[in-house]
């Protein structure tokens, strides 16, 4: 006898009308801060998703930008803060692409690993390098309006994992600075199951690697997906004057093909990515990063404001771009645990054909669905994800969250794990009758583009998380004490 289906919070029979302008004022109390620490945010939008009118102003506070438990005046002296301190890291990229290339000023260190992506997985070819440091700036809208902010205060900041400034790094110049010739890593151990607290890595680069960062950067850019086209139409009716001022400011090469609103959009992402590269130089740029911003630019007009919601997307997603590929790997085993507790008949078979490590949704962990998904569904997708994230930063538990928790799924950090499995569950009867080879399965994820219906998607990994979370939490937890004991 089937069990009774346990509700979704996505459920086809549960399907709300998306956060409204008026339901998001209502969220706040008087002073401008979040009523209920958030919950009650989190909880809508888990469970509708986000109207495209208020995804600029609600979205910072999904992905750590914005406190939660934050003022409106808080909030507004923080935004200062970040704003002066992107700054800065345009003006170091600046300078950086004008110095000579045996220039020694600037220096980083070398990662002994080699850096091996499986790029195969993704339709674009390119070399993957690392990292790079510290040096220079200006943002594109910065170059297209004026330079009187250039001698605006500077936020020195060091790299800790964290999406905030602060303020005890705040510094009158630039000096300091310019006379360090090192970087100084200290990787996430909070967001990022893959790094050891133990773990410091002091990364000194030469300045050849950032220009090769550069390099790839630009190839990216003006190859960037344009299906974001119709969800910006201020950015799409942008001029043709305007493009260019902005592919000039940051040196945006090979462009003349571009219609303006491509060109404009190319160098937002070339900014954007370049002053990330010198924010968390262990990870640096590494293909795949570009597909993950282009939404974030397609919603957020500020290139300032777009860059720390990347940074706040970054924080968990930059497991998927470390070089010894420790994150992504941990991701796939425990998509192939979540199909191997859900349908033993399909894990046997996945065994048998050796397929059983999942690296047929390499793609999916690394981009997050991006290429499987419209533009729009990817968006719901992840705010949803990121409401899930949020709750857990915050430490909202289960008894804050509902009274009724064991009817529904649980906040979980690795949602976007389960709605992959679920992705493959949901073709199990055509990989095991007709799928023989790796390669085979791999091609029916890839024909997914275009054809999820995103709500069952959900609506499947909410199931699987009521059912399995506690048996997978413990399946990592156990894989990680075993990897930090050898």
């Amino acid at each position: 006898m089937r069990r009774h289906r346990l509700k979704s919070p996505w459920s086809r029979f549960k399907r709300k009308k998306p956060l409204t302008l008026r339901r998001w004022k209502r969220c706040f109390s008087p002073d401008g801060r979040l009523r209920n620490r958030g919950v009650d945010l989190l909880k809508k939008v888990r469970s509708r998703g986000i109207d495209p009118s208020i995804r600029s102003e609600v979205w910072p506070f999904l992905l750590g930008v914005c406190d939660l438990n934050s003022s409106k005046e808080e909030r507004g002296a923080t935004r200062t803060q970040r704003r002066k301190a992107y700054e800065r890291l345009r003006r170091k990229c600046k300078r950086l692409q004008r110095q000579d290339s045996d220039d020694e000023d600037f220096k980083l260190n070398k990662i002994n690993k080699p850096t091996t992506h499986s790029s195969w997985f993704l339709s674009q070819d390119t070399d993957d390098s690392s990292c790079c440091s510290d040096d220079d700036a200006f943002t594109t809208h910065e170059a297209l309006s004026s330079d009187k902010d250039n001698n605006t205060e500077d936020i020195d900041i060091n790299y800790t994992g964290s999406t905030h400034v602060d303020s005890e790094y705040s510094s009158d110049s630039d000096s300091s600075d310019d006379n360090n010739n090192s970087v100084h890593v200290f990787p996430s151990t909070h967001d990022d199951n893959t790094t050891s607290p133990s773990i410091i890595y002091n990364i000194s680069r030469t300045k050849e690697d950032f220009v090769t960062w550069q390099r790839i950067i630009r190839l990216d850019a003006v190859r960037a997906d344009t299906e974001w086209f119709p969800y910006s139409p201020s950015q799409a009716l942008v001029s043709e004057d305007k493009a260019r001022r902005a592919a000039v400011a940051v040196s945006l090469k090979d462009y003349t093909h571009l219609e303006p609103w491509k060109i404009f959009h190319a160098a937002r992402l070339v900014a954007i990515l370049e002053a990330y590269a010198l924010h968390d130089p262990e990870i640096g740029y590494c293909q795949g990063m570009s597909d993950l911003l282009s939404p974030i630019l397609t919603v957020i007009p500020e290139d300032h404001e777009a860059f720390w919601c990347f940074v706040g997307f970054m924080k968990k997603a930059r497991q998927n771009f470390r070089v010894d590929e420790v994150g992504i790997t941990r991701q796939l085993s425990i998509v192939s645990k979540i199909i191997k507790s859900k349908d033993s008949q399909l894990y046997k078979h996945l065994e048998k054909v050796k397929a059983e490590d999942c690296f047929f949704v390499y793609r999916m962990v690394l981009v997050m669905f991006r290429r499987e998904l419209t533009l729009e569904q990817t968006l719901f997708l992840w705010e949803v994800m990121w409401a899930d994230q949020a709750a857990v930063r915050a430490g909202i538990g289960k008894s804050s969250w509902s009274s009724r928790i064991k009817h529904q799924a649980p906040p979980k950090d690795d949602l976007l794990l389960y709605a992959i499995a679920a992705s493959v569950l949901q073709r199990r009867k055509v990989i095991i009758e007709k799928y023989n080879s790796m390669e085979e399965i791999l091609g029916e994820c890839h024909s997914m583009v275009g054809k999820l219906d995103v709500w069952k998607l959900l609506d499947d990994a909410h199931d699987l998380i009521i059912t399995l979370h506690t048996k997978i939490e413990q399946y990592d937890h156990i894989r990680s004490e075993s990897k930090i004991g050898t």
